[in-house]
């Protein structure tokens, strides 16, 4: 005689809940997990011929554990590989953007005593070329976050530049307290508050100009440049958002 489709209960789900032992943040694995344990407590159920219980105890075959416990520790994947044309404008991107930067810097400000090249513009070129996406590659964070923490540096090495070890640790402390309070956080950051203690005297003889110049220019320059090539080919569109 043919055996009926398992009717999977409302005690079946909890059981194959209580088989997870993790917190179940739903996603469609998650369901696909929950549903495959269910269905495992239901067609027990009615292999035993009883109707649905209060607590289905847990199986006990040597199979279906085994089967579980390898779903539970099924690795995590890593994302694929991108594709040439997302390599290229993403390359492009970064070249024309640090180019401009630094043709800038060399015929403009250098002659003037200024720079437009500090190390943590080229962190930023990788999130606004290669990770457009990312909620800290878009124009808030951009800006926002260079020029919060670059204020936060400074004013670490005002207060605390005879001591350069302390000041270091304040200016970035004080960078990712200030990103996070106003929604602006951009990992670069971090270092654009480490570059205004340990800048050397050219970037301290700047005092407060230097989350505006270099800080603040360059990082427009890298938004102008990926808003133009960003935009070119038919897949990438940037920004998602602007504030």
């Amino acid at each position: 005689m043919d055996k009926p489709d398992a009717d999977i209960s409302d005690d079946d789900v909890r059981a194959a809940l209580k088989d997870l032992k993790t917190y179940v943040d739903v996603t469609e694995d998650d369901l696909r997990k929950i549903y495959g344990l269910a269905l495992e407590h239901a067609t027990q159920r009615l292999d035993a011929g009883g109707p649905a219980c209060d607590a289905c105890p847990r199986l006990t075959s040597g199979t279906s554990e085994k089967s579980t416990a390898s779903k539970q520790k099924r690795p995590i994947k890593a994302p694929p590989r991108v594709g040439f044309l997302e390599l290229f404008w993403s390359s492009l991107g970064a070249l024309a953007g640090i180019a401009l930067c630094a043709w800038l810097s060399s015929r403009f400000f250098e002659p003037r005593d200024l720079t437009l090249m500090i190390g943590s513009i080229g962190a930023s070129a990788v999130l606004v070329f290669g990770a457009i996406k990312s909620p800290f590659a878009q124009p808030r964070n951009l800006i926002g976050g260079h020029l919060v923490s670059a204020f936060a540096g400074v004013a670490a090495w005002q207060v605390l530049g005879g001591t350069a070890w302390l000041a270091a640790a304040l200016a970035v402390s004080l960078a990712v307290a200030a990103m996070l309070a106003t929604n602006t956080v951009h990992p670069p950051g971090g270092a654009t508050a480490l570059i205004a203690v340990i800048g050397g005297e050219q970037v301290h003889k700047l005092g407060f100009l230097y989350p505006f110049i270099p800080v603040a220019a360059a990082a427009l320059l890298l938004l102008a440049v990926a808003l133009a090539v960003n935009n070119i080919p038919a897949g990438r569109s940037y920004p998602e958002y602007w504030f």
